[in-house]
């Protein structure tokens, strides 16, 4: 396809970047933290640690991983914490050890753990103590043999540390009386690793930086291989897209989107770091009324989120009396923004809620409006720099403009593949370096992309990915079900919600029993808010379930 959208980029944005300005993440952060080593680059409940402050912590427990851990370029190390200021020390510490980071939603059930850990073969993991219960259960059945656990204030000065740490164990109970033998404390690899020098490590662009799991269009999740080159693409070509509103050294940025999730991890936390920016890491979105006291003590200048956050906040008469003032970019990812919640969002704060696209399998920007974009246009916006798409039909032929067909991307960003899963690769990317995204869409003569429906099953809620085997699969499990299929219908707060249609082997099978037992085994999102027994299911000439036909009932 012709590159219509290059004449509608912003002034000033070019049309190629160069994926290999960088040999490293480790390269472009240790240039970063000279350049603004004074600066604020983290914040989160009320503590700042500065650029050169990340540097140093990143750096100790980078050598401690080496010299005590033993660990070597390209083993696995996994990171299951939610947005504290551990979370940039032990990523980009482990980047620069060689490592291959993989990022655990630390509230996976031990199934699901278990699945991650031992698909990824990672043998060591950073946890919260929140979440030992978990850690413990899953533990003899992964190859982990170094966990180091951290509390909230590790990282906090004291008595600040002891006080926050104390009143969550002691009185909110938050933190499990659970002790793994053998256990490391993140505060003694800090102290450690401050006495040990970094060996230097030669990271190659096409080495792989993250494991970041997704289920791709269906199915188990797999870990798509994301190498430091697809990375810095995706952070150079957004900085690119930005740069004619983006201020180095003075962007704040709410992060309410967690950083294992790959929107806020690109989105947010390297694209900003790069840029010299302040990350205000909320460590719990879902107590607003914490948040929005949060984001009360900042004049911040950028905002990301998925739809359903964005409505929340419109809805606390709180929100709307924040000063709005230096508000200059407000991104919207993960599902689609509604176009009244973009109204209402412009009408409060003044500025556009812009709508972007990406997937795990690219790193994830494929396409964003214009910053300088006036009102809400119901796009996922342009091709971002040195990205094609297309728009194809199921015999892979190009479409017309504005026919809808299965949308293709190519560029730097598009991963290597998935890890040691060669078949579910060659399933997307195809010749020429193409992957396919799965998602019907159409282009338009001006270069603007609209997403119409997903071309798989995959369901959407607030911006987290949902397959519907997993979820058939645990159902079918529980004792009394006989068939059972799992769709997503459209939700107000969180864009889709799961449901399961039954069929039952045992009549005195209710839905409590069915929430019961996905709750034992499902994180919270993936569990059914709508539960429906039937006598039957529709089915193909072959007896396949067509999970279409139950959309319509």
């Amino acid at each position: 396809m012709e590159k219509v959208w290059l004449k509608n980029y912003p002034q000033g944005v070019p049309a190629e970047i160069n994926p290999d300005a960088y040999q490293s993440i480790a390269e472009m952060f240790e240039q970063a933290c000279a350049e603004f080593k004074t600066l604020p680059a983290f914040y989160n409940l009320g503590v700042t640690l500065s650029f050169q402050e990340i540097d140093h912590l990143s750096q100790a427990f980078a050598a401690y991983l080496q010299s005590i851990l033993n660990l070597k370029k390209g083993d696995r190390l996994a990171i299951m914490l939610p947005n504290v200021l551990q979370y940039p020390v032990v990523m980009f510490g482990a980047l620069r050890a060689g490592l291959i980071v993989v990022n655990v939603n630390p509230l996976y059930t031990p199934i699901e753990l278990i699945h991650q850990m031992n698909d990824s073969g990672a043998e060591t993991l950073v946890v919260l103590a929140n979440f030992l219960n978990t850690v413990k259960e899953a533990l003899p059945h992964t190859p982990l043999k170094n966990i180091i656990v951290t509390n909230i204030g590790d990282l906090f000065p004291e008595p600040k540390a002891f006080l926050i740490n104390f009143y969550l164990k002691y009185i909110q109970k938050k933190i499990p009386c659970v002790h793994i033998p053998e256990s490391i404390s993140f505060k003694n690899v800090i102290r450690e690793g401050k006495k040990l020098a970094l060996d230097p490590v030669k990271i190659s662009p096409d080495d792989i930086a993250f494991l970041q799991y997704t289920g791709g269009t269906t199915g188990v999740a797999k870990g798509a291989m994301l190498t430091h080159r697809n990375i810095i693409a995706n952070v150079v070509q957004a900085e690119a897209w930005l740069s004619p509103i983006l201020e180095r050294g003075k962007e704040v940025v709410i992060t309410a989107l967690p950083l294992y999730h790959i929107f806020s991890l690109t989105g947010n936390c390297l694209i900003l770091f790069k840029a010299g920016g302040l990350n205000v890491l909320i460590t719990n979105p879902r107590d607003l009324p914490h948040m929005i006291s949060e984001l009360s003590k900042f004049q911040f200048t950028v905002i990301t989120g998925v739809n359903t956050l964005f409505n929340s906040l419109l809805k606390n008469p709180k929100f709307a009396k924040l000063d709005f003032s230096k508000l200059k970019l407000s991104f919207g990812g993960g599902m689609a923004v509604q176009k009244a919640v973009a109204e209402k969002w412009q009408a409060l704060t003044g500025v556009t809620l812009l709508e972007a696209y990406g997937l795990t399998e690219t790193s994830p920007c494929v396409t964003i409006n214009p910053p300088d974009l006036k009102n809400y246009n119901g796009t996922v916006g342009l091709p971002v720099c040195s990205t094609d798409v297309a728009i194809l039909d199921e015999n892979g032929n190009e479409v017309p403009f504005n026919e809808p067909g299965e949308l293709a991307v190519k560029g730097p960003q598009v991963m290597k593949g998935y890890w040691q899963n060669p078949e579910e690769t060659q399933k997307v990317l195809i010749k020429n370096g193409w992957l396919l995204t799965g998602d019907i869409a159409s282009i338009d003569e001006q270069g603007y992309v609209r997403i119409r429906e997903r071309k798989k099953d995959m369901i959407l809620v607030s911006g987290f990915n949902v397959y519907p085997n997993e979820i058939e699969d645990v159902i079918a499990e529980l004792s009394g079900v006989k068939e059972v299929a799992v769709i997503g219908v459209p939700d107000e707060n969180s864009g889709e919600a799961v449901k399961a249609f039954i069929v039952k082997e045992n009549p005195s099978l209710t839905a409590d029993d069915v929430l019961l037992h996905c709750h034992k085994y499902l994180t919270g999102y993936k569990i059914p808010k709508h539960i429906e027994f039937v006598a039957g299911l529709p089915k193909s000439n072959v007896g396949k379930i067509l999970r279409r036909a139950l959309r319509t009932c």
